[in-house]
This record gives structure tokens, C-alpha cells and sequence, in this order.
């Protein structure tokens, strides 16, 4: 209620001048659903062309304001039946918790915080890109308004605001884009705190499903100046919301246990 009741307030000052920070907030706590499953293709393709497709199950669920959630690798069989679970804390002052669960040593792996930095499962996106980023550890810059794929849109520019930020995000400072009618962020650019590389993020298929602005489609592209690197892509399917998962289910024996 205390969400619905800032994004109210919020959304009536944008008739007047409407700071970084205060776009920050609407898309940080916009409805994105509740207690959600998904059927997940992530795609790596190589800076040749060379893809491979992994299979993915999700579920998402809300604890309060922090959300859970949970990943089981169905195929190909060099990963299947690995799994991951993640508590994504509202709360800035506490680190988000994440688990790896690895099938071939029977073990779960807590993902350090000088780790988050790391590729996810070989891809594009982050250990840290896998949680929303806490509003209070950046500062925010509206840069201009425009127009990208023809709707309005916020440019802002946005930095850490401590070296631990940095060194857990892997970025230095990113510039992005947050739609003005929905607060979906569509795009962003990253910059890359070692090697001098950049990563953009871009959503490329967003559908309204029950009356919940949902991201069926998005993209990682890693670059170093004009090259491409690699990049990855995420495919949603078969979303499905108020599915009445337990909170029990998110738990370190689900991820051992499997599905």
C-alpha cells in the first residue's frame, strides 16, 4: 500500500519538475506481478555467430518488499538440473543472498558479494544484474527527455554512490532509459569498471499481461569500442501471475531437491 500510495504521489509530481531520484523510484517499485512462473530461454551467442540455447523455469515471488526468486536449468544436459535462488533485499543496507546449485558436486555454492560482478552462467548479465539495483546506493541525473521507439522517455545518467557498489555491480556509472508512461526501463548503457568495455542492455519485447507491464524479450551485448564481444538474450514465455507459490518453496533444499 505504502508503494502504490509514494508511486500516486510521485506520478502527480511528474505534472511539475520531476527529479532523477523520483523516476528512479517509479521504476524501482512500478507493478511487475506477483507470485509469477515463466518458461525462460537464454541464448549465448558468440562474437562469430555461434549460439546456444539453455532451457530455463522460473518463479518469482514477493516477500513483502523484497522478492524471491528461483531458477531451474532444464536443458541442455552440460547443465540441467542446475538451479539458483536469489533473496532480492529492498533494504539498501543488507546484500542480496544467492545460491548456485551445481548437480555434478551435489553442492550449493553462496555467491560472495566480490563475486556478483561475475558472468551468470556464462552470460552477458551479471550475478548483480539479476536483482533490481537499490535506488539509495546511486545518484540520479535526469539527462534530457527523447523518444526511443517512439515513445517518451527519461535519459538519466547514474552513478554509485561507493567503491562497494562499484566493485559489486562491475560498473562505474550507466546511462538509462525509463519510459515515462509505464517506468519500464527499456534501455541502458553500462560501463565496465576493468577492461574498458561496455554492455547495453535493451528490452525488445515488453506485453501487457494481466494489466501488468511484462518484459517478454531482452538483451546483453558486451562490447569493447566497436567490436562485439558476445551477447545474450533472454526469452520469456508461457508468464503466468498469482500462481500462490509458497514462500517455503524458495528455499536451499528446493535447490538441491529440483523440480
Amino acid at each position: 500500500m505504502f508503494k502504490l500510495l509514494l508511486i500516486a504521489l510521485l506520478s502527480a509530481s511528474s505534472l511539475f519538475a520531476i527529479t532523477g531520484y523520483e523516476v528512479a523510484v517509479l521504476a524501482h517499485d512500478r507493478d511487475d506481478g506477483d507470485n509469477s512462473t515463466s518458461d525462460m530461454k537464454m541464448i549465448l551467442i558468440d562474437k562469430a555467430g555461434n549460439k546456444r540455447v539453455r532451457d530455463v523455469q522460473t518463479f518469482n515471488k514477493d516477500k513483502g518488499d523484497d522478492r524471491l526468486q528461483i531458477m531451474f536449468f532444464m536443458a541442455p544436459a552440460d547443465v540441467k538440473e542446475t538451479a539458483f535462488l536469489t533473496y532480492d533485499y529492498d533494504d539498501s543496507a543488507r546484500d542480496d543472498d544467492q545460491w548456485l546449485y551445481l548437480p555434478e558436486l551435489r553442492k550449493v555454492k553462496r555467491i560472495a558479494s566480490s563475486d556478483k560482478s561475475a558472468p551468470f552462467m556464462g552470460s552477458d548479465f551479471s550475478y548483480s544484474d539479476m536483482t533490481s539495483r537499490n535506488v539509495d546506493d546511486y545518484t540520479h541525473k535526469i539527462m534530457k527527455e527523447t523518444k526511443v521507439g517512439g515513445h517518451k522517455v527519461w535519459q538519466i545518467f547514474v552513478r554509485p554512490k561507493t567503491q562497494k557498489t562499484i566493485e559489486e555491480t562491475g560498473y562505474t556509472k550507466s546511462i538509462v532509459f525509463i519510459r515515462q508512461d509505464n517506468y519500464v526501463t527499456t534501455q541502458a548503457l553500462n560501463y565496465v569498471r576493468e577492461g574498458k568495455k561496455l554492455k547495453y542492455m535493451k528490452v525488445t519485447g515488453l506485453e501487457l499481461i494481466d494489466n501488468i507491464w511484462t518484459i517478454t524479450k531482452m538483451q546483453m551485448v558486451t562490447k569493447k569500442g566497436k567490436k562485439t564481444l558476445h551477447k545474450t538474450v533472454f526469452e520469456f514465455s508461457n508468464i503466468k501471475y498469482n500462481q500462490g507459490l509458497k514462500e517455503s518453496f524458495f528455499a536451499l533444499r528446493t535447490l538441491e531437491r529440483g523440480i
